[in-house]
């Protein structure tokens, strides 16, 4: 965390469990697209953090396992810091929805990224919501090797009806382009 920035617990504990691993989020998806996600200069760790669209990544275990998520995605996913580090990417999506997920991350692992990615999410009340034009990319290191996946959408409906966030269909978030 940068020295300027206010103490955030949330932020402290992801940032100290993510370790360096938060700049290989932004520099992985320079690598495999030619595309920023922040701006390179200053500190990316802020950047990332306040960024309002969702950025999440995991590791390569059996199951991988979140290692980070920005305050967005914690926000839209209801969870702590210290529930989305324990917590299996695949338990992001609905029972019915992890076969279209496994097949999402096989194309990742295939291409190194996609970027048109759409699907139904679950936060932890269970409370639906539809993610458009996700990128998903491989977590590279400059030698190469994979360190786990990222995701990145700032495009959202919510499903259902979802009190203090829309109704059935209603943008939640759609960044100015």
């Amino acid at each position: 965390m940068s020295p300027s920035a206010p103490h955030d617990p949330e932020r402290a504990l992801i940032e100290a469990h993510a370790g360096g691993r938060i700049a290989l989020i932004a520099d992985s998806l320079r690598r495999v697209t030619g595309k920023e996600l922040v701006d390179p200069r200053g500190d990316v760790a802020d950047r990332l953090w306040e960024l309002p669209a969702v950025v999440l990544a995991h590791g390569t275990e059996d199951d991988p396992l979140f290692f980070y998520g920005n305050r967005a995605a914690l926000d839209l996913f209801e969870v702590t810091a210290a529930e989305l580090i324990r917590m299996p990417s695949r338990l992001s999506a609905e029972p019915v929805a992890r076969d279209e997920r496994a097949r999402l991350l096989a194309r990742v692992s295939a291409d190194n990224f996609i970027s048109d990615y759409s699907g139904v999410r679950i936060a932890k009340s269970g409370k639906r919501f539809a993610i458009e034009r996700a990128t998903v990319w491989n977590l590279l290191t400059e030698t190469g090797s994979i360190e786990g996946q990222a995701a990145c959408f700032a495009d959202w409906k919510v499903l259902g009806s979802w009190p203090g966030r829309g109704s059935d269909g209603e943008r939640t978030y759609r960044p100015a382009r």
